[in-house]
């Protein structure tokens, strides 16, 4: 299956549009575990354990992995998501983008290392940046379009000089994922929830791709509002929530109060769909 056909079939089956964010914090950790990186695989297949069932998908962010040295802790929880939700797609959350001589490197760490089906990428280098990632058949990739953090501004929402106008920087990057960038029909674009109209605008450019929509949760992004602006009938959307599922207890309790929160979360995605 390609990773869109993954996507799809994981949300009729689990009726859901939750992505789970795994992005563990050692300081966060609860009990004897707090501040120990060596826990970091137990902390996260606990969550995975507990939240398998509710999830669309799941996203590792793998700087949480890198910057305690627990890259082999990632490899681990790769394999232990393989075996326990073998239906759900994982996104490797690495916003890679470099030459394309380096990006085969990294397309080679994210799919045959760590066996994601799906990579998060920056599209600023251009279309010889994403490609080498497009040449793993049925692999997914997601470009960062409209981002949900305030600085996106920054160079997002710049005018650019067109022969179609001057459309944003973001919808730019829409449209050239829709179309000319598509070779392997597995793009999908990132749009932050804490900005609707936006995911709206996107939705209009690109109908079919799917979105990766961060800021639900500790970003405050509105779920009904980002539900009612992404989803289509043609295109899918994963919601992503991490700290709010990820630290819902401090206590012994963590992975069932993750439990309880996922299937929140869940439950408010799916009630967004009735307009």
């Amino acid at each position: 299956m390609t990773f869109t056909d993954m996507l799809g079939a994981a949300s009729a089956h689990h009726n859901s549009l939750l992505c789970v964010g795994l992005d563990p914090e050692p300081a966060r950790f609860p009990g004897a575990w707090k501040g120990d990186a060596s826990k970091i695989f137990d902390f996260c297949a606990a969550i995975v354990d507990a939240t398998a069932d509710q999830a669309q998908s799941f996203k590792p962010q793998i700087a949480y992995f890198a910057a305690h040295r627990a890259e082999d802790q990632l490899e681990k929880l790769m394999a232990h998501l393989r075996r326990v939700a073998p239906q759900v797609p994982v996104i490797l959350d690495a916003k890679r983008g470099d030459i394309g001589s380096t990006a085969e490197q990294y397309a080679k760490e994210a799919f045959e290392r760590y066996g994601a089906d799906c990579v998060t990428l920056s599209p600023f280098m251009g279309f010889d940046s994403v490609l080498p990632y497009l040449k793993y058949e049925g692999k997914g990739a997601y470009l960062l379009c409209r981002t949900s953090n305030p600085g996106g501004d920054d160079l997002q929402s710049q005018r650019l000089a067109s022969v179609d106008g001057q459309p944003l920087l973001y919808e730019h990057i829409a449209r050239l994922a829709q179309d000319p960038w598509n070779v392997n029909g597995q793009l999908g674009l990132v749009v932050g929830a804490t900005y609707p109209a936006e995911i709206a605008r996107v939705r209009d450019i690109a109908p079919t791709l799917p979105l990766l929509i961060p800021g639900v949760g500790a970003q405050g992004g509105d779920a009904k509002a980002t539900v009612q602006a992404g989803l289509t009938a043609q295109g899918l959307i994963s919601v992503n929530s991490s700290r709010a599922i990820l630290y819902a207890s401090s206590g012994a309790d963590f992975a069932e109060a993750a439990r309880a929160e996922a299937i929140r979360t869940r439950e408010l995605l799916n009630a967004a769909k009735a307009r």
